[in-house]
């Protein structure tokens, strides 16, 4: 008796990360709201008029279908959600929130706090909001979700006074849990900044 893999319709999420598999076809790390991270391939995805090819962009929310019992499952539909427009620093600050997903999150353990918080954060750096406050909301919104020890109130993010010791403070807590690996994004940017 065969066992049916089980399907996903239309769930909420974001694509974090693609890598190039085989010839036409994509390896997928998402971030959906009901099953946290979930990797997928997109077969044929690299195809010029495949479906998924202009659906499939980083930091615009989609809805996802997939199937599969397996560590990666096949995407099975992508489809646009709405327009986070980035450019500029906003698009390093959400590459950075990106990258601290796809490095703490435990692959499919739903965190929907999370995802809100990471929605809303581009919501706001796509508005022109100042990316500080919106990714001192996420990074501790994140160390709190993924259990990482925050028990105290949650601060005015938008204090422009307190922001220099919350991001010093956030930053030391974030380090300590990525295991002295230092992140690309710090890395890239710091590059950046010396040209």
């Amino acid at each position: 008796m065969s066992r049916r893999a089980p399907r996903v319709q239309d769930r909420p999420g974001f694509m974090l990360h693609a890598t190039a598999w085989r010839e036409t076809s994509l390896i997928v790390q998402t971030f959906s709201r009901d099953h946290g991270c979930v990797a997928m391939v997109a077969k044929g995805a690299k195809r010029p008029y495949s479906v998924l090819r202009p659906v499939l962009s980083a930091f615009q929310p989609l809805l996802l279908s997939w199937t599969g019992n397996g560590e990666v499952k096949t995407l099975t539909r992508a489809e646009i959600a709405g327009i986070r427009p980035l450019t500029g620093t906003a698009l390093m600050s959400a590459w950075y929130m990106n990258e601290l997903l796809l490095r703490l999150l435990p692959r499919e353990d739903a965190h929907p706090l999370l995802f809100d918080a990471y929605d809303m954060a581009l919501q706001q750096l796509s508005g022109g909001t100042r990316a500080a406050g919106a990714l001192r909301r996420f990074e501790w919104t994140l160390l709190r979700e993924t259990g990482y020890g925050i028990d105290e109130d949650e601060p005015d993010f938008n204090d422009p006074v307190i922001e220099p010791a919350l991001r010093r403070d956030l930053r030391e807590r974030l380090a300590e849990n990525l295991a002295g690996r230092p992140l690309s994004t710090r890395r890239v940017l710091l590059d950046l900044q010396r040209i």
